[in-house]
């Protein structure tokens, strides 16, 4: 069966459509949905079936953590600890954005959602639609990109039909992605100030460099 191909205005998300999304995810759907980057598959990350079904859909290693799109820098708090002044100065800096930032995972996520590593990687993303849903969710979401394992990102719905389609019952259109490039990734989960640049993507080493320093 193929999914469901749901429309959502990409700049002014219509509630009752959002809501949809929701229910879907409490109900331990898994749901692709667009971000600031690449579309994504999302599901509530503590329902430790539907990250399962994630690592299913991709074929994914199960070594590897998943990343949490969030709505507010207070969801980052909560779910998080011994967050340092880096935190702060690049969360203040880029997010909303293309920057996943890893930290020391609270108590509160499952250790299957950080792969066993104690670490959780979060972002705020650039676009309305996931803002919206994480907003009216509590929650995070998952942020895994909404491909299979080896084959290219998806920067529109049809992509994501084309290689997933018959794997998730719903796919939201929220038009094309507004990049093509993966995020920037930096581990700060060694705290005590120490900062690793782990993927250099849609932000440059110099950048991040640049908001440490000043």
């Amino acid at each position: 069966m193929s999914a469901e191909i749901l429309r959502i205005h990409p700049d002014e998300p219509e509630p009752e459509r959002v809501e949809y999304v929701v229910s879907c995810l409490r109900s331990g759907k898994v749901v692709g949905m667009p971000t600031d980057t690449f579309y994504g598959l999302a599901v509530d990350p503590v329902n430790l079936r539907a990250v399962e079904r994630i690592y299913e859909i991709k074929t994914r290693l199960k070594h590897k953590p998943l990343s949490l799109l969030i709505g507010s820098l207070e969801q980052a708090y909560e779910l998080a600890r011994e967050l340092d002044a880096n935190f702060d100065r690049l969360a203040e800096r880029f997010w909303p954005g293309p920057l996943t930032l890893i930290v020391k995972a609270s108590s509160r996520l499952p250790l299957r959602v950080t792969a066993n590593t104690g670490n959780v990687a979060l972002r705020i993303p650039d676009a309305a639609i996931p803002r919206a849903v994480t907003q009216t969710f509590g929650l995070p979401v998952t942020a895994t990109s909404a491909n299979l394992q080896g084959a290219p990102e998806c920067t529109h719905a049809a992509c994501v039909r084309d290689q997933i389609g018959d794997r998730i019952p719903v796919i939201v259109d929220g038009g094309p992605t507004g990049r093509s490039l993966p995020t920037t990734i930096v581990n700060l989960s060694e705290g005590k100030g120490r900062w690793q640049i782990l993927r250099e993507g849609a932000i440059a080493t110099h950048e991040i460099a640049l908001a440490l320093h000043r």
